[in-house]
């Protein structure tokens, strides 16, 4: 059996993590990305990136296709501190989605960084 960190290595094996200053870049450029929130409600009111989207993990899979139907369109995948990202990530690339990039070290990377931040 399976740790839960073993999943999120296993998970992190196949996608594609970037630091934050490759995500602050890769964000700045002019194709639309979308960006995926994947922690709870009540972690993204207290702080989120400009213009993501909140979609728990746990529902990821079914609400997808609601906030990004093109599955070309470039995602960009963040939780707290990387792991519910990886296997998100991963799930997405399952899904056929074929443009997905993870923050390495999630939120906690990007506000130690001093990047931009808003809550609700």
């Amino acid at each position: 059996m399976l740790t839960a960190q073993q999943l999120v290595e296993n998970a992190k094996k196949h996608i594609t993590e970037l630091n934050v200053t490759q995500t602050a870049k890769q964000l700045n450029q002019t194709e639309p990305y979308q960006i995926i929130d994947v922690r709870e409600p009540d972690e993204f009111v207290q702080g989120h990136l400009p213009n993501a989207h909140n979609i728990p993990r746990g529902v990821l899979e079914f609400k997808i296709e609601e906030a990004v139907s093109n599955q070309s369109t470039p995602i960009v995948v963040y939780c707290q501190t990387g792991g519910r990202a990886a296997l998100s990530a991963h799930a997405l690339q399952t899904l056929g989605y074929t443009d997905v990039t993870s923050i390495e070290g999630g939120y906690e990377a990007w506000i130690a960084q001093h990047q931009p931040m808003l809550t609700i």
